[in-house]
């Protein structure tokens, strides 16, 4: 029998035990509901709400029946429909009328609500570790490929030379404001919402501020209809999610790109790639590519919850069932994505010669010739002509600008001089760049000393 079912009159359907059910997904909650129900119950005891021995009595059980739980020896049922009356469920078999007086001064709205909160908090804190030992690889990879210089792109074209470290730093830029994202998106989530009871609060003299304390939050919920309907703490996490897959997917397209025969960049490990089933020849980057592909996955579960919540009215809704699948897939994704790929980082060869190769072809110092008539008196859009015609000659002629004779580049401006060629070696290029946030290689030692320091605090 449901604990709900005094107003009915007959059993629920068997498929809308089945359609009713979030059992099936709510069941990794078991942890948190249990913490939240021993809270309570200390509570309950601690304000005379029920007797001191039954409040002692529960939260011994509910102890018991979390290593049970643990241990494999408990079958979680379908009609009781969710985590909490599973929960419930176990411990009225076990200790009778007693069990039944935990419920007291709460409802599953608010319960809901609490475990949704603290699993995602725990979960947060689990994810942000991972996304820390991420931005570690990230700087090992840095430190060690200060003066590996490699074309920088714009529209997949090259642009100007610039260094490996300082393309790395990039991604640990995101990596970071994806943590700080964390970090400011664990402050809104940690406000207990137990005590809004079904919506309008109850008449029982709760003490909500010693519950929130027992369970680590930061405070309560101060409008008890907002505290079992709002799921915005659910969405900010899932955006914060698809950031993180965002930055993933942007690497992972680098990856593939760098690990192909007409880039050449990287070789990546063989333990982080896979085969062909019929050329025998392939090296496929597939943990690169199901990363990229997962980001749509994450994309989609963030969708989902917006429209889950866009229309429903005050208070709580069965709609709001629907968040948890959305936000434990989009969680669980990210979290098989996220070491993996930093293995796969971690494990790859850099082709310094290529990247090299690579960095002198394709004019990647044309800006510095431009800025080095700029440094002699050429405004620069003058600058800019001369070496645009400087480019299309070479081009013809099958030459870098590098290669021109000292009579070539007078014939395009008298402001040339020996000292030209010194100005435009791409290390010049480089290291010429020292305005904060340049790849020059004194700049980037500096940021991967500081973000060290951010690593290690």
């Amino acid at each position: 029998m449901k604990l709900w079912s005094g107003r009915f009159s007959k059993a629920t359907d068997e498929r809308v035990d089945d359609f009713n059910s979030s059992i099936r997904f709510d069941k990794r909650m078991y942890r948190q509901d249990i913490q939240g129900s021993i809270a309570h119950a200390k509570m309950l005891g601690r304000q005379g709400i029920i007797p001191e021995a039954d409040s002692e009595l529960i939260i011994k059980t509910l102890g018991e029946i979390l290593e049970d739980i643990e241990n494999g020896k408990v079958e979680f049922l379908i009609d009781a429909e969710d985590i909490h009356m599973n929960i419930e469920t176990i411990l009225i078999s076990r200790i009778g009328d007693t069990g039944k007086r935990l419920h007291t001064g709460r409802s599953r709205n608010d319960q809901v609500a609490l475990d949704t909160r603290m699993y995602l908090r725990d979960e947060g804190g689990e994810l942000d570790e991972m996304l820390k030992e991420l931005m570690g690889t990230v700087l090992r990879v840095a430190e060690a490929n200060i003066e590996t210089i490699m074309p920088g792109y714009t529209h997949l074209q090259k642009a100007q030379p610039i260094t490996l470290a300082h393309h790395f730093m990039a991604y640990f830029e995101m990596f970071k404001r994806d943590r700080e994202r964390l970090a400011d998106w664990r402050k809104r989530l940690n406000i207990m919402p137990l005590g809004s009871g079904a919506l309008a609060g109850t008449t029982y003299p709760l003490d909500r501020e010693f519950v929130a304390k027992e369970l680590g939050f930061d405070g309560v919920t101060k409008n008890s209809l907002d505290g079992v309907s709002d799921r915005d703490f659910v969405c900010e996490m899932a955006f914060v999610l698809s950031m993180i897959m965002v930055h993933l997917s942007r690497f992972s397209e680098e990856i593939i790109l760098w690990s192909s025969g007409e880039f050449g960049f990287v070789e990546l490990d063989d333990a982080f790639s896979t085969g062909s089933s019929i050329m025998p020849q392939k090296k496929n980057p597939d943990v690169a590519e199901l990363a990229r592909g997962k980001a749509g996955r994450v994309f989609g579960s963030l969708m989902g919850l917006l429209t889950v919540m866009k229309g429903l009215p005050l208070a709580y809704n069965k709609d709001m069932q629907e968040d948890k699948e959305q936000i434990f897939d989009a969680l669980d994704t990210v979290k098989m994505c996220v070491p993996v790929f930093c293995k796969m980082i971690d494990t790859m060869k850099i082709r310094k010669d290529r990247m090299l190769k690579d960095a002198k072809e394709g004019f990647t110092n044309a800006t510095d010739v431009a800025d080095y008539l700029v440094k002699k008196g050429l405004p620069f859009r003058d600058a800019h002509g001369v070496v645009g015609r400087m480019v299309a000659y070479c081009l013809d002629g099958g030459k870098a600008i590098e290669e021109l004779t000292m009579e070539e580049f007078k014939t395009f401006s008298d402001l040339f001089g020996e000292d030209i060629y010194g100005a435009i070696s791409l290390e010049s290029c480089v290291n010429l760049r020292t305005v904060t946030g340049g790849p020059a290689f004194e700049n980037v030692r500096g940021v991967i000393n500081e973000y060290k320091k951010y690593y290690n605090a």
